[in-house]
């Protein structure tokens, strides 16, 4: 357990002149604002706050960031306020403590997420300050490494959303080691087992190869000694949950990985970073493709490093990185390096590059589940360099296409762009960019984008504008319509067209639940609320019965929408084995005691059934536009977060209702989900099933 001595020890390692006296008042404050708290494995609930500053101070992060630390649980957890918090540490360490608290308490589950608009306000407090979703991180890392404590469905859920949310984030703001952790401690939780073959096979991989890395070591110091560069070489073993990721992404197994130990030299400057590559090249034949120069081209988190592969010693590939120690230290360490030794310093033009892409999302993007949907894809690390006409970089995540490109440039590039040159010559729009291609965008004003283009943009950036365009075009056209088919239902009742604009039509506005005239409009053209309706509202109420007397319907449990021929008046049900909908081939079994059960042509069951064929009678389908049948599907998915709530939604939009759901996972992150839907007819169900086979994540339906 760290205690606050050891915590002020941690502090004073790297910043001697820190404000200590402030972090011991810090610990009080927290210590007696928790003092009847325990953790759940039972430990005061204090050793949490001072894991959290020690994690922090780890980082050689200033004394406010750290005082925050020991303060991030007192709003949410405690009866203290923020006056109290104030009054004793000042507007500074007030704003950072709100701040955390304010984003601890979104969940980040699905972008469906009720909570999506918390989630962005706490990401535009995160990019005024950095030090918040730092604090944070160390708060999620403590948590993480303490999870065996909760149960299996708690442990899986904080799991998931660290491996979808913090992790990535981590990654894009440069801090690699943090990154590795998460990603390895989430792994460990969702995984066990594999993690922990993987682990196992890690380890013996280091113990056979042991030798062999030392001599190539060897090999490098004796050069880099006769050259006069001085250099630090260590080993750099890649994490379980990278190797899994490049197993299930390249289909390859294990021992097929390259990279399971790679090599990173350190020197002092530049120009010895690229000597120290001729060297490693003149050692080794290296492998073409291979070679990265992050240097000359940093990527947009400010990493920086010379990447190479090589063929060693008896044919092993080797992969090498090649920095200076300030590069090493930001690899490391990100945005978070360029907080240490700093007292109330903000950060400056430079370093905000770190978070100016959160910046620009939420400018541009004012949807707040669509903002959720933009920061988990806006932290893609593979990355391609593209060049302007004028000679300005470009970066954009690997495979995209000059769309997303134009959009980039700015909205309106993306919404003219009819096509595009790419070094000098014209190529399709949904042709992928490769690094060093120079993109000039050909535009015309009479082109609007095409829903087509969300099949192959890659950025979050054309994905929204497309679709807010889109949504606009949508909106408009339903106007159209909707304004046409009232006022044509107006005159059908010989009603003057200024009622529209009477206080009977605000009447009928407040009655539907409605805010203005032009939603209304929208409603009514996108065919949610039909012109009838509205119309026979505005009629005056002695003619409203006799113009639309309402028909008593019977429930679909009243109705029968199968016929029996030669018998009347049979109970029957539907085949639960073979669930047949109208406009399928079907048949009746006579069941004793239970009436008639009627099952599709070809179910399984018939042929053991027509053992007894004197019991089977023919049956036919009455047609009845409002009765439905049972209809079970089976689906096959990707078990990623949001994947129920997402069909649950495209369902329900078609109309169609759900009677029973079962979802269970597998040890391969697959979903298997069972449906029962009530369906009209034949037709019904193969356009629903055509919508959810077209979902994202979705690998295979079957009814």
């Amino acid at each position: 357990m760290v205690t606050i001595e050891q915590l002020i020890e941690k502090i004073l390692s790297y910043n001697p002149k820190a404000n200590i006296e402030r972090i011991r008042r810090a610990y009080v404050f927290s210590r007696e604002a928790h003092c009847a708290q325990k953790r759940v494995e039972g430990s005061p609930y204090i050793h949490h706050p001072l894991s959290v500053a020690f994690i922090l101070a780890e980082m050689h992060l200033d004394s406010a960031t750290i005082a925050a630390g020991l303060l991030h649980d007192t709003i949410e957890d405690t009866d203290m306020s923020l006056n109290d918090i104030k009054d004793m540490f000042g507007s500074e360490i007030v704003f950072l403590v709100e701040a955390v608290t304010k984003l601890s308490k979104v969940e980040f589950k699905t972008k469906e997420d009720a909570q999506a608009e918390n989630f962005r306000k706490m990401f535009l407090a995160m990019s005024k300050d950095v030090r918040v979703i730092l604090i944070k991180f160390a708060d999620r890392l403590h948590n993480m490494r303490t999870i065996g404590f909760l149960s299996e469905e708690r442990q899986e859920k904080i799991a998931n959303e660290t491996l979808e949310i913090y992790a990535p984030l981590a990654n894009r703001l440069g801090i690699n080691w943090l990154k590795i952790e998460f990603e390895d401690l989430c792994f460990k939780v969702l995984m066990p087992e594999l993690f922990k073959e993987l682990q196992g096979k890690v380890a013996k991989y280091i113990e056979v190869h042991e030798k062999y890395f030392e001599e190539v070591k060897e090999s490098i110091y004796t050069r880099l000694l006769a050259s006069g560069i001085e250099a630090k070489i260590k080993s750099r073993i890649k994490n379980i949950y990278s190797i899994y990721n490049k197993i299930l992404k390249q289909k390859i197994t294990f021992e097929q990985i390259y990279d399971v130990i790679g090599f990173r030299i350190i020197t002092d400057t530049i120009p010895h970073c690229y000597e120290i590559l001729s060297i490693i090249h003149s050692l080794w034949p290296h492998i073409p493709g291979r070679f990265k120069d992050f240097i000359s081209l940093p990527k947009s988190n400010m990493y920086e490093s010379l990447h190479t592969t090589v063929v060693g010693p008896s044919g092993y590939q080797m992969e090498f990185q090649i920095r200076t120690h300030e590069m090493d230290l930001i690899a490391e360490e990100g945005i978070a390096a360029h907080w240490r030794y700093k007292e109330k310093d903000m950060l400056d033009s430079k370093n905000a590059r770190y978070v100016a892409w959160l910046r620009d999302l939420i400018k541009e993007i004012s949807d707040a589940k669509e903002f959720l949907e933009a920061v988990k894809g806006e932290v893609i690390p593979e990355t391609v360099y593209v060049f302007t006409p004028k000679g300005d970089i470009k970066e954009l995540p690997v495979g995209s296409t000059s769309i997303d490109y134009a959009y980039s440039i700015h909205t309106e590039v993306g919404n003219k762009c009819i096509g595009a040159k790419v070094n000098g010559r014209i190529v399709p729009l949904r042709q992928k960019l490769n690094s060093g291609d120079v993109i000039e965008i050909i535009t015309s004003a009479s082109q609007t984008p095409s829903k087509d283009w969300l099949k192959y943009v890659v950025t979050q950036r054309a994905k929204s504008k497309i679709k807010q365009w889109i949504r606009n075009e949508e909106r408009k056209q339903s106007i159209s319509l909707g304004t046409s088919l009232i006022e044509e239902e107006i005159r059908r009742h010989s009603l003057p067209l200024s009622i529209i604009k009477s206080k009977k039509m605000a009447e009928v506005l407040k009655s539907f639940g409605i805010q203005s005239l032009e939603d209304l409009y929208v409603l009514v053209g996108f065919g949610k609320l039909s012109a009838h309706q509205v119309v026979n509202r505005l009629m005056p109420e002695k003619h409203e019965e006799e113009i639309t007397p309402k028909p008593i319907k019977p429930t679909s449990s009243q109705r029968s929408i199968i016929k029996i021929k030669g018998i009347d008046n049979v109970l029957y049900h539907i085949g639960k084995c073979c669930f047949p909908v109208p406009g399928d081939d079907v048949i009746g079994f006579i069941t004793k005691g239970k009436g008639v059960t009627i099952h599709r042509l070809g179910c399984a069951n018939l042929e053991r059934l027509a053992l007894n064929s004197e019991r089977l009678v023919d049956v036919e389908w009455i047609e009845d536009g409002d009765a439905t049948a049972p209809v079970k599907l089976s689906i096959e998915a990707m078990d990623k977060p949001g994947i129920l709530a997402n069909l649950s939604a495209l369902i329900s939009a078609a109309n169609i209702n759900i009677t029973y759901v079962r979802a269970n996972s597998t040890s391969d992150k697959r979903a298997i989900i069972d449906l029962i839907l009530d369906i009209k007819n034949k037709k019904q169900l193969f356009n629903i099933q055509n919508k959810i086979a077209q979902m994202q994540g979705i690998l295979n339906i079957r009814r």
